[in-house]
C-alpha cells in the first residue's frame, strides 16, 4: 500500500510502469538502456479513491490525462530506473495528496455601509485635486 495521506492509500497494483528510452545526453548509455520511466493511473476505475477526490484529481492532471481518465507521468530526470522510478511514483503521491486536501469555501461577504459611503467620500476629494490641478475656473 502507497501511503498518500493518514486516511488514503493506493495499491501498487494500480499503477503500471513502463520503462522507455530517455532523450537527451548520455552517450552510448542512452541508447542502449531503457531508464526512462512511464507511469500510468487510471483514476476513473481506481477502488481506493472516493469520488470527489477522483473529480478534483482528473482536473488537477490537465494534459497529463488522457481521455481514458489515465494519467500518464514520465520521468527521466536520473540516470538510472530506479531513480526515476521513485520519481515517477513520489509525483503521482504529490498530485493525490492535493486532490485529496478539500478545497476552502469562500464565504462571500458585503461592504459595510460605512465603507462605501468612505469610499465615495475619498473619490469626490480626489476628484476635486484633480480638478484644482487643471486650472480652470470652478462651473459651479
Amino acid at each position: 500500500m502507497i501511503q498518500i495521506t493518514p486516511t488514503l492509500g493506493i495499491e501498487p497494483g494500480e499503477i503500471k510502469l513502463n520503462f522507455i528510452r530517455a532523450g537527451g545526453p548520455g552517450g552510448q548509455n542512452v541508447n542502449k538502456v531503457a531508464t526512462a520511466v512511464q507511469l500510468r493511473f487510471d483514476v476513473r476505475h481506481s477502488p481506493s479513491l472516493p469520488v470527489a477526490v477522483k473529480a478534483r484529481l482528473e482536473k488537477l492532471a490537465g494534459s497529463r490525462l488522457t481521455l481514458d481518465g489515465v494519467i500518464v507521468i514520465t520521468a527521466s530526470a536520473y540516470r538510472t530506473q530506479e531513480a526515476n522510478r521513485k520519481d515517477a511514483i513520489a509525483r503521482l503521491v504529490a498530485l493525490i495528496a492535493e486532490a485529496a486536501r478539500k478545497p476552502t469555501f469562500r464565504v462571500p461577504t458585503r461592504p459595510s455601509l460605512g465603507a462605501k459611503k468612505r469610499r465615495l467620500e475619498s473619490k469626490v476629494k480626489r476628484g476635486e485635486i484633480k480638478r484644482l490641478r487643471t486650472g480652470k475656473p470652478d462651473v459651479d
